[in-house]
């Protein structure tokens, strides 16, 4: 009966350690899942396509001023060239659950100057299905400027 126990004991504390680490790995993947989302939009920024930004951003596309800035927005961030991420801070580290946050993301087309931009991201943490969701992105800051 002993080792029946200890072998249900053993077996449950697996259990909840593959779990934990499950959720945690979940957790931590999250900030690279927003960067790529974010690379994806300064890729169609740069390529001057409003339409491919607006379809990664679906509240902004679904609000007509927001979409009208972002068309113009575009057109001005066109530029040749392959893009360089300089640097990226995401909107959050890690979240359990849905949480909205603005990220940081500098960026260089070619040898361009380099162009600095808010985002504004709700991700989803390991509990409520994981993911990143992008709802909108700023017009160009200073270089050393904060988001906020």
């Amino acid at each position: 009966m002993r080792r029946v126990t200890l072998v249900t004991a053993i077996a449950f504390g697996a259990f909840v350690f593959l779990g934990i680490s499950f959720l945690l790995a979940r957790a931590l993947t999250g900030p690279e899942l927003e960067r790529t989302r974010v690379l994806d939009v300064v890729r169609a920024e740069a390529r001057g396509d409003a339409d491919a930004v607006l379809k990664r951003l679906p509240a902004c596309a679904a609000e007509p001023a927001c979409a009208r800035v972002t068309r113009e927005r575009v057109a001005q961030l066109q530029r040749p060239g392959n893009i360089q991420i300089l640097t990226y801070r995401p909107s959050m580290r890690i979240t359990m659950t849905r949480a909205t946050g603005t990220g940081r993301v500098a960026w260089r087309a070619g040898t361009s100057q380099p162009v600095v931009q808010c985002v504004q991201a709700q991700r989803e943490g390991p509990l409520t299905g994981g993911g990143v969701k992008l709802l909108a992105i700023s017009k160009p800051i200073a270089g050393e400027a904060s988001c906020g």
